[in-house]
């Protein structure tokens, strides 16, 4: 049986929960060119296909083999956690092609004055999370308070919230999230 190269890389991007522009700007592959892989209009070269990999993170080999998922996995390095944030916003995902999981374990990094955006967020499920280092000023509903190292939140996340760094230093957190949201 031969391999839909296309499907399987647009299978394995939406999984990983990129757009198409996220993955172009990860990789320095223009985004058109991802378009046109994914629909079987570009064959890519194996050098192309690695780069465009190598930014979701995957392999070549696990790319290839069809049965091979995450699902077994249960140990990451560092490497292995899939970074989903920008603009001084850090998001590193554990486990991010995993499709059956039910919780989101995210190394988060807020440089200092970055935020999640002026629009709060809302979403299903309930989100908690441990500042390691710095501050972050949490807004849920009406509800403000700065946190510092060995605080915590935990709050139902269909509340509007937003987070932002209020301090001069990075601040550095572990958050979890259920249902996954990312």
């Amino acid at each position: 049986m031969t391999l839909d190269i296309g499907k399987r890389l647009k299978e394995i991007r939406t999984d990983s929960r990129l757009s198409q522009r996220e993955l172009a700007k990860r990789t320095g592959v223009a985004n058109a060119s991802i378009s046109q892989i994914e629909s079987n209009r570009l064959n890519p070269t194996v050098g192309a296909l690695k780069r465009i990999l190598d930014g979701i993170p995957i392999s070549l080999a696990e790319f290839f083999d069809e049965t091979s998922t995450a699902e077994g996995q249960i140990f990451f390095a560092a490497e292995d956690l899939l970074e989903i944030g920008d603009r001084g916003v850090s998001f590193r995902q554990v486990g991010a092609a995993r499709k059956s999981k039910a919780i989101q374990l995210l190394h988060e990094k807020y440089q200092p004055g970055a935020t999640t955006g002026k629009t709060t967020l809302t979403h299903e499920g309930e989100e908690c999370g441990l500042i390691l280092k710095g501050h972050l000023q949490i807004e849920v509903g009406d509800q403000k308070k700065i946190l510092g190292p060995g605080d915590a939140y935990y709050f139902d996340s269909q509340q509007p919230h937003r987070f932002k760094n209020i301090g001069s230093e990075e601040c550095e957190l572990v958050t979890a999230c259920t249902p996954p949201t990312f």
